[in-house]
């Protein structure tokens, strides 16, 4: 199985509350809140600069699509920033605990 580090901006108010439910959904292991980012894009034909926190979650690949539709449920953007990166490489133990946070606690 292998593991994805999934990179989600959000607003400052809301990024601690999103990251600490997809954790207690085992939708990801962890997830890092590095705030202060600045973020500039063009959007609807303007350029904007919005202060964010950007999230870095880990998780297993197969749960990348619940964990995508649970931001997109939750997330107060019309189009939140979402993109997953696949880990090549981790320390093993490591990657073993991460994937053992995602799994589903009623699968055998």
């Amino acid at each position: 199985m292998s593991a994805l580090l999934v990179l989600i901006t959000a607003p400052a108010a809301v990024a601690p509350t999103l990251a600490r439910h997809l954790v207690e959904a085992r939708l990801a292991a962890c997830v890092n809140l590095l705030p202060g980012v600045r973020s500039i894009y063009r959007w609807q034909g303007e350029v904007c600069e919005d202060a964010e926190t950007l999230l870095l979650a880990k998780t297993a690949a197969d749960r990348f699509d619940d964990l995508r539709a649970e931001v997109l449920r939750k997330h107060p953007y019309e189009l939140p920033e979402i993109v997953a990166v696949k880990l090549s490489d981790a320390h093993p133990p490591y990657l073993q605990w991460l994937l053992s946070q995602v799994s589903d606690p009623s699968s055998p």
